[in-house]
């Protein structure tokens, strides 16, 4: 966002803006919380553990209730990195994708270390949070695609087979770049997921989903959103899957009562595009926060995956006030997840009086280093 665009922030729209960047991040890490002890589980077996109705409660995984998975971690980096990319055009240095890839290997190191290295200055604050340091199942191609710093591009994309979700869900907080065209943010997510996810629908599926995100975050529907992200998608070589699989999302909405079944005709998840669909379908027709995620978490796929997308698409579009206190109050990291909200929107909406040419504030380029 530039400085032009910042300066036309009131008051109430700040305020509405750190709201949906709230809800969208604890959204997500609540959604990831709830389907993360289940994730494994076939729905017979969630239904024999939890009941006729499924789970509708944090189950204990990872030795703690509301434990989050890499899903979360990722998702935290990533908005380091766009925090990190804003910082950094003061220097002429504008590449948000190279930022973004640093922030990632910063998240690899948590996945290998035993905890920071107070050695790196230029690491920022978020690296430096111990309760990070903890492999969270990440996705194979995740830590492969990272496992050198060549950086992945789309023409010469990591991991090219990859079509999973891990690059999917980490990609709501481009949407949350409301100062950006929507054809910017798709490309952005698009970019970034090829780092570790090459093929197509895996991520395509990233970018309809930063636009849809980006479509709440400024304040529309979601049927308004999904087909912004079906016209930023026709365009794009290979995106008839995904095209396919949000028009089956949609058409799903006027089959019937909403249930298992219905999420089980959209796939089982394990591919992106799929476990999209599901968590568009879910926020479409739950009649409540609550309902939604339950029914995004409880079938045979992927519960975690779903379970964070439909998160994140429920709070960008009503706010964290819409989130369940108890929920909220459980879910791990909330404190570092509101923390890095703040830090975005304040960045997003007020960066120029924080850095630039004539001004510049040491707490925050001591937390954002431009290095």
């Amino acid at each position: 966002m530039s400085a032009a665009a910042t300066a036309v922030w009131g008051r109430a729209e700040q305020q509405d803006f750190r709201a949906r960047v709230r809800g969208a991040l604890l959204g997500g890490a609540i959604g990831d919380a709830l389907g993360a002890g289940v994730a494994d589980l076939g729905l017979d077996d969630i239904r024999t553990a939890h009941g006729p109705d499924g789970v509708g409660d944090f189950v204990s995984v990872y030795g703690r209730r509301g434990a989050v998975t890499a899903a979360t971690q990722m998702t935290l980096f990533t908005v380091d990195g766009l925090i990190r990319a804003q910082v950094r055009r003061d220097t002429g240095a504008w590449h948000p994708p190279t930022d973004v890839h640093r922030a990632y290997l910063r998240w690899l190191a948590t996945q290998r270390d035993w905890g920071p290295d107070e050695r790196r200055k230029d690491n920022g604050w978020l690296a430096r949070e111990e309760w990070l340091y903890s492999r969270r199942d990440p996705s194979r191609d995740c830590l492969t695609g990272l496992g050198d710093e060549t950086m992945g591009t789309l023409e010469s994309p990591k991991n090219p087979t990859a079509r999973d979700a891990g690059a999917l869900v980490r990609s709501a907080p481009f949407g949350l770049l409301v100062g950006w065209e929507p054809q910017l943010v798709c490309q952005l997510a698009v970019e970034c997921a090829a780092q570790t996810h090459g093929h197509p629908t895996a991520y395509l599926s990233a970018g309809a989903f930063a636009v849809i995100v980006h479509g709440l975050a400024r304040g529309e529907s979601l049927d308004a959103s999904v087909q912004r992200a079906l016209a930023q998608l026709a365009a794009r070589p290979g995106h008839q899957p995904v095209t396919d699989a949000l028009r089956q999302a949609l058409g799903a909405v006027r089959q019937g009562i909403p249930g298992p079944s219905r999420v089980a005709a959209l796939g089982e998840g394990r591919h992106a595009e799929d476990a999209l669909a599901i968590a568009v379908y879910c926020a479409l027709v739950g009649e409540d926060i609550r309902h939604g995620l339950r029914l995004a978490i409880n079938h045979s796929g992927p519960s975690h995956t779903t379970g964070t997308l439909c998160g994140s698409l429920l709070g960008a579009l009503h706010g964290e006030t819409a989130l369940p206190p108890a929920w909220l109050a459980e879910v791990e990291g909330r404190g570092t997840l509101l923390e890095l909200a703040d830090d975005f929107a304040m960045e997003m909406t007020q960066g120029p009086a924080l850095h630039g040419p004539a001004i510049s504030a040491p707490g925050w380029l001591a937390r954002y280093p431009r290095a």
